[in-house]
């Protein structure tokens, strides 16, 4: 890249990241534009009997997994996991997979073991899958059927519009196994639409957050239902672009053991949405305060939590399940913003490569 004048311009740290986390509200409507194929693979596995889910994956696609445990367990009430990997590639279990719809997650679709997975499902009978941005990848070959992200290309190694498509492809996926796919579907349009307000709105609002935090080596981040995956994914964020020590828990789990760790030191992230599993997450909040731990929460419901010293707030949903595309949206700046306050490159994370082949 070079400016006007022909000198090389000197690339800015984190640029693509940011570029990308801009491009989600399109990257969702372009993957509406696959939305037949997403009914038709849906009729496929009710056709097939399917009526237990088993997602692989790993990093981002392995958090959307734990969006789509809720999104199939909601809509079309099929049992949903995040499966072993290891239990049938490395120890060779020789599982009955008849009945069940694999699906296999990755951006790339060149992650070996996810691919042999998938590989391995389909000749034992399961109905397989691959959501991934490249469909003529090895796990769009190894599998049945493809649904494509459509996300376009994402060159920042830390995943951002990928995921967010992740999550939208498994909700629309699980609502026409519902019978309630144009419905979600017009749902998604409305959370793009919202998606293109938030980012502009909260994105000059989140440095002067991040900047107290510059010297913040872990730190807690809590959810609970399918806000779950926004933890996992802001604590993937905040510690391949911030290099924090970030753990994600639940809202009930933050109280079995992790709260004894808490100090004014020791700071929580809390993901509020106005859904089922706020009361939870507000009790987390009220443990987090009494410790003397700093408070940041996130969500539709952040400002009405007692005690919050910062908080990044963004519109409620249409659903439950349009809520995570959403939430995650705060985490990605402030991941932004912290590792340009702590001097790092969130396009270039140290010892991290765009297309992980590690087995």
């Amino acid at each position: 890249m070079r400016t006007d004048d022909g000198i090389a311009a000197i690339p800015v740290p984190g640029a693509q990241f940011l570029v990308e986390i801009r491009e989600q509200p399109s990257a969702v409507l372009r993957l509406l534009e696959h939305e037949h194929e997403f009914a038709r693979v849906a009729a496929a596995a009710v056709a097939r009997g399917a009526s237990t889910v088993r997602m692989v994956g790993h990093g981002s696609s392995d958090n959307a997994s734990s969006f789509g445990v809720y999104a199939f367990g909601l809509l079309p009430h099929w049992t949903a996991l995040r499966d072993s990997i290891a239990l049938t590639v490395y120890y060779g279990a020789d599982l009955d997979l008849r009945g069940s719809l694999v699906l296999g997650l990755s951006q790339s679709g060149r992650t070996p073991d996810v691919v042999e997975y998938v590989d391995r499902a389909r000749r034992g009978g399961a109905f397989t899958v691959a959501i991934t941005n490249d469909p003529s990848s090895d796990l769009a070959t190894a599998a049945e059927a493809v649904l494509p992200l459509g996300a376009g290309p994402e060159r920042a190694v830390a995943a951002t519009k990928t995921y967010v498509n992740q999550l939208a492809a498994l909700g629309l996926l699980a609502a026409y196994a519902a019978g309630e796919g144009p419905r979600f579907a017009d749902g998604l349009r409305a959370t793009a639409d919202q998606l293109a307000a938030l980012i502009p709105a909260l994105e000059p609002r989140v440095p002067p957050i991040a900047a107290p935090f510059a010297y913040v080596g872990r730190m807690f981040v809590v959810g609970r239902g399918a806000e779950l995956a926004t933890a996992r994914e802001i604590a993937l964020k905040l510690l391949e672009t911030c290099r924090v020590a970030a753990e994600p828990l639940t809202a009930t789990g933050l109280a079995h053991g992790p709260v004894a760790a808490l100090d004014a030191m020791f700071p929580v992230w809390v993901i509020a949405s106005h859904d089922p599993a706020l009361p939870a997450v507000v009790d987390a909040a009220e443990r987090t305060l009494a410790t003397g731990a700093v408070l940041l929460a996130s969500g539709s419901a952040a400002e009405t939590l007692p005690g919050v010293e910062y908080a990044l707030p963004v519109p409620r949903a249409r659903s439950a399940l349009h809520a995570p595309l959403l939430s995650i949206v705060p985490g990605q700046l402030f991941a932004a913003a912290l590792a340009r306050a702590r001097g790092l490159d969130a396009d270039h994370p140290r010892g991290l490569t765009k297309v992980t082949l590690a087995r």
